[in-house]
């Protein structure tokens, strides 16, 4: 017994969080979780202050309450900050928070990749938010359609797209965190097969974030390219078209609705079985619904663009396959609904929230259901019925489901039991005023209101609709302002929580409250609801029965176990509190916020600041050789500290980000053949493109410095490290003379990209892909000083497979630019 106690104390203070000041440097989970939490509410306040304004200036005709400006502004922030800075984020942070103690994880694999995460998210956000405070913020609309937000003045727009660009970093940093978490961490035994909904969920969705978000990035550089170096990318007067912009929104746009909508579901599928008391109903058809759910959300995003006068064979298709998404969500929704069936419901407050939940959804996808038929959406788009459904949509299909999951996990978190009648109360006000703002609008857009209007004519027949609209969203504004102060109250004499309060299944709930590394040890799973399947789980656990029971070496550690069946592979050390990931992301707000006001030297400064807190964090946090080749984690077992390859988190990050990356470049490639079919001569006949000669060079030069560096790999692992450092040395140099050589075409052939599209995108790819290249130099010559200085080895190799796995994009992407750009003038 002494020394198990000696075990917790140990443990405890390994993973003790830093006090006072030094707070702000914490990267554990649960306190960057709470962080993640904390401001997407606060983000989420601030929009619903701004969807109050909304709703005063619209509560009478022809209102004066606030300019036609400011309307604007407000408007245009109340959707931005919904969208980007609450409802993704907030799955961001639920996830962070309870992810790892579904998984029978310490922590996640990257925790300071979570910590930069969340710095980036909090410096854009206060940047974008705050701009409506100088009259500076974007009022084009929360999607910026062009020409509106390319010609108009002012730096809103610019505002809009650095600042979110900047945010869109964390989501993508936040997507890597979770998948390679789910995939790579989960306890020993949970076979894939047995991992959590919630789980399978925050898979489906963190796959969709690297294929959704990269093409508004690749957007937002076309967008910010016309706006300050005048590349008329959207500019029909040289050869440019605004809807080039909508498609690589809306390919964006669409899968977030559900990007937003599955993780909140899966909350549904954590509390539902728990207060049904069995396990959930039709595991397997809502993992395959959620994955189904997930690849058609790709193939909707043109019925957001119906009236654009796309052809009729398009129409058919996308309208076809809005209807077709009703099936897996309608599976999602059936098998809840099921599982109350055939349980024993225990009435609660998240269980009220859920059923609310269920409710406003079923309504608003059966409005979707009706926008997705073409000649119907023709008489409603761009109509308050389109408003109406969007938030059936998303407050049924998001925000209840969180409030559910706020009253179900606070206890967990927190400690504390939250009151059950502020929550009923909480509930119904903002179940009766939700519906009383929103289901009149439907009617209120059939009568014909434009969104977007600030206000409107006596004589339109709109005031009584929109008089009740008003007065239910500042109904439903006191239901959740209620919850809100339920969860900040002070508790300081309320009685601490029980333990597994609500009799849950799964392995979440076998955490301690106040316990920093999550559970005493890690338990071997052998079932989805460990904790109703074997009576003695708890007290295994608490007893240090599990695996990775003790930090006798001082470190944080975690186990990393394979993909499908789940067995332990290595002990991960992971991070520990460090100022690096605030000190980079302030860097690279800097790049981006000063970007916007064209203030070069400052953005450099910023750019350097973030590169050497990057190299700083890379060299002295990742791929540490271990002080011994394996670790005793108990039941017998001893495991490597040390892998590298597919098999290390590292190369599962590398694979993760850049397919995120290539999705992005593939954006840009869309755009150039976008070009190309609206244009019957594309090139211009008086524009000779950048020719074949030299980017025929550059591609042989790419694919030589990809050669280069992937043999340095191979060479090293075979005990040659003097052969791999010429090899990287090598590949550096034939890297800058690829990039001069790509380069070399549109320079010599006099392309000017400011004359039209064509010129334009061509040279939008050769900067995308010299970026790529400037960087794979950097990372040519980060593992050159590995190899110097001993960093890695023949047998501690991470950081060249990592190096490698980004070469192998990177040449896919240069060589097959070289070819379109080289050869496609010449192949039409």
């Amino acid at each position: 017994m002494t020394d198990k106690r000696a075990e917790t104390e140990q443990l405890a203070k390994v993973w003790d969080n830093p006090g006072g000041w030094r707070a702000l440097s914490d990267v554990n989970n649960s306190i960057v979780g709470l962080w993640y939490f904390a401001a997407a509410f606060a983000f989420m306040l601030f929009g619903g202050a701004l969807a109050l304004i909304i709703r005063m200036q619209l509560f009478v005709p022809e209102s004066t309450l606030v300019t036609s400006e400011f309307y604007s502004q407000a408007f245009t922030l109340h959707g931005t900050v919904m969208m980007f800075l609450f409802a993704v984020p907030i799955f961001e942070a639920v996830a962070i928070l309870i992810l790892p103690g579904m998984l029978g994880a310490r922590d996640l694999p990257f925790p300071r990749l979570s910590a930069f995460g969340f710095w980036c998210y909090l410096i854009g956000g206060i940047f974008v938010c705050g701009s409506i405070f100088f009259n500076a913020a974007p009022d084009a609309g929360w999607f910026m359609y062009p020409p509106l937000s390319t010609e108009q003045s002012g730096i809103g727009a610019d505002i809009w797209l650095l600042g979110l660009s900047f945010i869109e970093v964390a989501s993508i940093a936040a997507a890597v965190e979770l998948i390679v978490g789910v995939l790579k961490c989960r306890a020993p035994g949970m076979h894939i097969n047995l991992t959590p909904l919630y789980g399978w969920y925050v898979l489906v969705v963190g796959g969709m974030i690297l294929f959704a978000f990269p093409p508004l990035i690749a957007g937002d550089i076309l967008f910010e390219l016309e706006r300050l170096l005048d590349w008329p990318f959207f500019d029909v007067t040289r050869g440019g078209d605004p809807i080039l912009w909508q498609h690589l929104f809306w390919i964006f746009g669409h899968p977030e609705v559900y990007i937003i909508f599955l993780p909140a579901i899966a909350l549904l599928a954590m509390i539902v079985p728990t207060f049904a008391q069995r396990e959930i109903t039709g595991y397997s058809w809502i993992v395959l619904s959620a994955l189904g759910t997930g690849f058609l959300s790709f193939g909707l995003w043109v019925h957001h663009m119906f009236t654009t006068g796309l052809p009729s064979v398009s129409l058919g298709f996308f309208s076809a396959a809005s209807e077709a998404v009703a099936i897996p969500t309608g599976i999602q929704i059936f098998a809840f609904i099921a599982t109350v069936m055939l349980g024993s419901v225990v009435r609660s407050v998240p269980m009220l929230f859920c059923l609310g939940a269920l409710a406003v959804f079923i309504i608003g996808g059966l409005t979707g259901v009706m926008v997705a038929v073409a000649p119907f959406d023709f008489q409603v788009h761009d109509t308050y019925f389109i408003v109406a459904h969007l938030h059936y949509t998303l407050i049924g299909g998001m925000l209840f489901p969180v409030m559910a999951g706020i009253c179900y996990y606070y206890p967990l978190i927190m400690g504390k039991e939250l009151s059950r009648a502020y929550g009923i109360w909480s509930f119904w006000l903002m179940l009766i005023g939700f519906n009383m703002a929103f289901l009149p609008m439907h009617l209120t857009g059939m009568l014909g209101m434009p969104r977007r209007v600030f206000t409107y004519g006596a004589d339109r027949g709109w005031t009584e609709l929109n008089m009740v609209s008003s007065v239910g969203a500042f109904i439903f504004a006191a239901g959740f302002l209620l919850l809100v102060w339920d969860c900040v109250r002070p508790k300081r004499h309320q009685r601490e929580a029980p333990r597994n309060i609500w009799n849950a299944g799964t392995l979440e709930w076998a955490a301690s409250f106040g316990n920093t590394w999550g559970m005493r040890s890690i338990p071997e799973v052998n079932s989805r609801y460990p904790l109703w399947d074997d009576k003695d789980f708890l007290r295994k656990i608490d007893e240090g029965e599990g695996l990775l029971a003790n930090a006798k070496e001082g470190r944080r550690e975690t186990l990393v176990t394979s993909v499908l069946d789940a067995q332990p592979i290595q002990v991960l050390r992971v991070g520990t509190p460090t100022w690096l990931p605030m000190i980079a992301a302030a860097g690279l707000g800097g790049v981006f916020i000063f970007m916007t006001f064209k203030w070069w030297l400052p953005m450099g400064l910023g750019g350097v600041v973030f590169l050497v807190a990057v190299l700083r964090w890379l060299w002295t946090g990742t791929a540490e050789i271990p002080e011994k080749k394996t670790k005793d984690i108990g039941g017998g077992k001893r495991i490597p500290l040390y892998v590298s390859g597919y098999k290390s988190t590292g190369w599962w990050a590398m694979f993760i980000t850049m397919t995120g990356d290539l999705t992005a470049f593939l954006a840009l490639l869309f755009g150039y053949f976008f070009f190309w079919t609206i244009h019957p001569d594309f090139p211009p006949p008086d524009m000779f493109g950048p020719g074949w000669f030299w980017p025929a060079i550059a591609g042989v030069l790419i694919l030589l410095a990809w050669a280069l560096t992937l043999g340095a790999r191979l060479v090293n692992s075979d005990g040659r490290s003097g052969l791999a450092r010429l090899f990287l040395l090598l590949g550096g140099f034939a890297t800058l003379c690829g990039g001069l050589a790509l380069m070399a075409g549109p320079w010599t052939t006099g392309l000017d990209p400011t004359a039209h599209s064509y010129p334009a995108i061509v040279w939008a790819l050769v900067i995308w892909i010299l970026a790529h290249l400037a960087t794979g130099m950097l990372m040519q010559g980060y593992g050159f000083a590995r190899l110097v200085y001993g960093k890695a080895t023949p047998t501690h190799d991470a950081d060249l497979w990592n190096i490698t796995l980004y070469w192998h994009f990177a040449a896919f992407s240069g060589v097959l630019t070289a070819i379109v750009i080289g050869g496609f003038p010449y192949l039409t």
